[in-house]
């Protein structure tokens, strides 16, 4: 890991807080635990960590109660979530899935498993991460791609102008020439990214149809 991982666990039994913090604080992990919903809500906001593994029956607030403040929230929502509970039929699991888990896993659990699923859904928010910053790249090249080409029309605009003024030479007609061929490739990339957006998948689709395979798993 280039940066230690931030995982809250939040359960009302200290046994299951005691056992995660000391396993996941060996395998390189920073824990932060949770007695309640509430107390977790709050670190959730003072730690921002990289992952939550909420437990569903919980004092004050419960892990679906929690799970919707936080995936309703633009701060936090992009905070994986696991669930664990004791709560093993499909009702309960698809409704964990709606409000926005990324996973759930059912009691009693086996700790290996737990690992897994933790470290799959961190590699997962890796990955989505990289995809944002990736559009935000494509969509910045893509003003200033169009910024230049207008800069270039304005720019030809004026060698026009100057002509008129001291008649055509050499030089004017080659940097014409070469202001064309850029204005050209600009053109041609424009009309690439135009042809590769619409074959795109925007994030929230994409999501979508991820959370609904794996309710259908």
């Amino acid at each position: 890991m280039n940066r230690q991982k931030k995982i809250l666990i939040a359960d009302d039994e200290a046994i299951n807080l005691d056992f995660f913090d000391l396993m996941l604080s060996k395998l390189g992990y920073s824990v932060e635990k949770a007695r309640d919903g509430e107390d977790a809500l709050e670190k959730v906001r003072k730690f921002h960590p990289d992952l939550v593994l909420l437990d569903n029956i919980m004092p004050k607030m419960t892990g679906f109660e929690l799970t919707k403040i936080i995936k309703n929230d633009s701060k936090y929502r992009d905070i994986p979530i696991i669930m664990l509970s004791a709560l093993d039929d499909v009702k309960a699991k698809v409704e964990g899935f709606e409000l926005g888990v990324e996973d759930y896993i059912t009691k009693p659990f086996n700790f290996y498993e737990v690992l897994s699923r933790i470290k799959a859904a961190l590699r997962n928010r890796e990955i989505y991460a990289q995809i944002v910053l990736r559009e935000s790249r494509l969509a910045l090249a893509e003003k200033l791609n169009a910024d230049m080409k207008n800069e270039l029309t304005e720019f030809a605009k004026t060698v026009d102008e100057i002509e008129k003024l001291h008649g055509i030479s050499a030089k004017s007609k080659k940097l014409k020439k070469h202001l064309a061929e850029i204005n050209s490739n600009i053109e041609k990339t424009i009309t690439e990214w135009e042809q590769l957006k619409k074959r795109e998948i925007d994030l929230p689709v994409l999501e979508t149809e991820f959370r609904t395979n794996l309710k259908q798993e």
